[in-house]
């Protein structure tokens, strides 16, 4: 709720290019407004970088059950965003993007983070919460999904794998 992160990458063959990524923040008060911000700036972004697709994680289930209602609907200001625009939302856990991005469903942060620069070629470090939303990007083109031209209609994911 407190820091939303966003990456905007291009997909050229199966070179990626870093485009843009940030944070959007939002401060303590009504949560109606904290999620208007979110949704409102999102949509800022998705005008001004005019993406094909839209990727995010996936909700876990965290020990205080009011955080995880919190990060829901932080989600679902992000995903109104997304489709008041035409957008598809694909969606990813956390364990297909680390392995998407590293190679280990349980990395850490910090080795995401790493990856992401290196894959997307980059001087500075993005930032840790703009480099998970990076990795959900790179998760998506690497997926197939984001790759338009392999078939996945009638798959579904099992163990970050599509059956």
């Amino acid at each position: 709720m407190r820091i939303t992160g966003f990456g905007v990458i291009e997909q050229n063959a199966n070179r990626l290019a870093y485009i843009a990524s940030g944070c959007v923040k939002t401060s303590e008060g009504v949560l109606s407004g904290r999620l208007k911000l979110i949704m409102n700036n999102l949509q800022d972004i998705i005008r001004q970088y005019r993406p094909d697709q839209v990727a995010i994680e996936q909700v876990f289930v965290n020990i205080n059950p009011q955080s995880t209602l919190l990060l829901g609907q932080a989600r679902g200001a992000a995903i109104c965003a997304a489709v008041s625009h035409d957008l598809d939302v694909a969606e990813y856990t956390a364990l297909q993007i680390k392995q998407a991005v590293v190679g280990n469903g349980h990395a850490h942060k910090d080795q995401v983070q790493a990856m992401v620069i290196k894959l997307l070629s980059l001087a500075n470090s993005p930032g840790k919460d703009a480099a998970d939303a990076l990795a959900c990007a790179i998760c998506h083109a690497h997926s197939g999904l984001g790759m338009r031209g392999i078939a996945t209609a009638g798959l579904r994911m099992k163990r970050g794998r599509l059956v």
